[in-house]
Parts: C-alpha cells; structure tokens; sequence
C-alpha cells in the first residue's frame, strides 16, 4: 500500500503490502491474518466532500461506524469528534478526497491528540489483490480503490459490482481475479437536484412548495424532481450490473455503500447487499497487510 504522510515538510512515505489469503464474509468484521497477532489500536477514516466516516480496529475487528457532515469543521473538531480521546490510537489510516486544506486540518488534529502521523491512502495499480486498469492509476479516486478493496475480500473470489452512492454516484467492478475493469460516476440524486434548482429559473420556482409524495409520474414538479432523480440513479445502477453480467458471463455480487444509498435501495430490481462501511473494510484490510512489512 502507498501511503502519504501529512508533514509540515510535504514530505510522503511507503509501505509495501502482502496479499492475505483470507477473506471476510459480508457480516464479518475481522481482518485476522496468519503468522500476525491481530491488528490493535488503530483509527480508520474516510473522509468523504460531505461525509468524515471513521471506527476503530481492535484485535482485527472492525467497531461501529460513525459519521458526521463536515462543512467548515476547524482543527478542533477533527480533534474532538473524529479522534476523541484518542486512547490507545497506535495508528491512523485515512483515505480522503476532501482536499488539502481539509487533509491538513485532520493531520495537524491528529498530531495534536495523539502525536500519531495519519497515513493517507495513495492510488496505485496494484494493492491488496486489486489491480486497476486505468491507464493513469491516479485518476482513480483513492476512496474508489479502498472501496474496491473491500469489496473484493468480501466477495471472496466472486465478481463484484461496487456502487457508492455520496456526493456523487460510483459504480465500479471487479472481476473474480481482482481485476477493476473499471468504473462510472455521475452526480447523486442530491447533485443532480442542485443542478436543476440553481442552474434553472422555472423548474426552481416551480418546485419552492408542493409535496414530495407520488411516484414516478408525479403530480408536482418537487415530486418530479425527488422521483426522477432517485429513479434515474436506480436505473443506471441495473443497466451497470447487467453491462457487467455481458461482459463477464454471469451475474455480479452488489454490494451498496455510501449515505444515499438507502433511498436509492427500494428502487433497485437487481439483488444486492447494504454495506454501509465498506471503504473501513478496504482501510482494515490495507491496515492489516501494510503491518506485515512495516
């Protein structure tokens, strides 16, 4: 795994990972490898363009998600709400796109807390049995990648289609091998909402008012809107898993992650799997085998 480690120099480290033979069901929280005690003390973080996710990982288990908007957040409220009392934190993981300013505020809270440098996740072609076909690695939103990871160890040697629904909507697939063949991303139903209430002038005074209630053929143009956009989402989901059955000759496993998500589950006809903290399970993973060779 390449890791980059925020300084005040700028300065970035490596750590070279070791594929795990092991890999974890969809309930299961552990990240065990052979020959290693279990992995102790250590604060996984996503930070998301709206959402920081973060739990910790003790004796290679994997605790409870939480997760806050973190619009205008300073360096103390990383400290306080992300690293907390920091108490027993040996090490922090963190993959982030929430840029540098945002990056920097989190090392500096966690250096301050714990005096722990984070290591960020840095793309790159090949880590922890996933490689990418992307002509340019990194291109590849490094959560997109830790997502795939995840993904991957919970399929268990099954294709796999990741889909994210954030800020924006990812969808990406992984064939049995570990091979991400590659991906889509289109706004989230709440992007494509904005862009319709700040890019127009009569859809937004149409749709100020009115219910939110009805189906897809709705009766108000704030129903239209929610409906549609939460539909077109959903439909672009289905039309990915049966691109990916075409190309691959049998049906992915889905697996759904991300906080839109659950609005966009009633509409899907494609059977999947809710994994709200999928992007830890890709961190726990790195954060297991990168300890192999540190």
């Amino acid at each position: 795994m390449r890791v980059r480690r925020k300084t005040g120099e700028g300065k970035s480290a490596r750590l070279q990972p070791r594929e795990r033979s092991r890999a974890s069901a969809v309930a299961a929280r552990s990240s065990e490898r052979k020959d290693s005690a279990p992995e102790s003390g250590v604060l996984l973080v996503d930070i998301g363009n709206t959402r920081v996710k973060w739990a910790r990982l003790e004796r290679g288990r994997l605790g409870r998600q939480r997760a806050a908007v973190h619009a205008g957040w300073t360096q103390e409220d990383y400290a306080r709400r992300v690293i907390g009392r920091s108490r027993n934190i040996r090490r922090i993981l963190a993959v982030s796109v929430a840029g540098e300013r945002v990056d920097r505020l989190f090392a500096a809270a966690a250096r301050a807390r714990t005096g722990v440098e984070p290591e960020f996740f840095v793309t790159r072609r090949r880590v922890a049995g996933v490689t990418t076909l992307y002509a340019d690695p990194w291109r590849l939103g490094a959560d997109r990648l830790v997502a795939a990871i995840g993904a991957h160890r919970i399929a268990r040697g099954r294709a796999v289609c990741v889909v994210v629904a954030g800020t924006a909507l990812t969808v990406d697939l992984v064939d049995s091998e570990g091979c991400h063949r590659g991906g889509m991303i289109i706004p989230a139903p709440g992007l494509m909402k904005e862009s319709l209430l700040t890019r127009t002038n009569g859809i937004r005074r149409r749709a100020a008012g009115g219910s939110t209630r009805g189906s897809l053929f709705a009766r108000s143009t704030r129903a239209g809107i929610e409906h549609g956009t939460r539909h077109a989402a959903a439909a672009l989901i289905d039309r990915a898993v049966e691109e990916a059955r075409n190309l691959l000759g049998r049906r992915p496993l889905v697996l759904l992650a991300g906080g839109g998500s659950p609005a966009l589950r009633p509409l899907l006809r494609t059977p999947h799997v809710f994994v709200p903290d999928l992007v830890l399970r890709g961190l726990a993973v790195l954060a297991a085998e990168s300890r192999v060779r540190a």
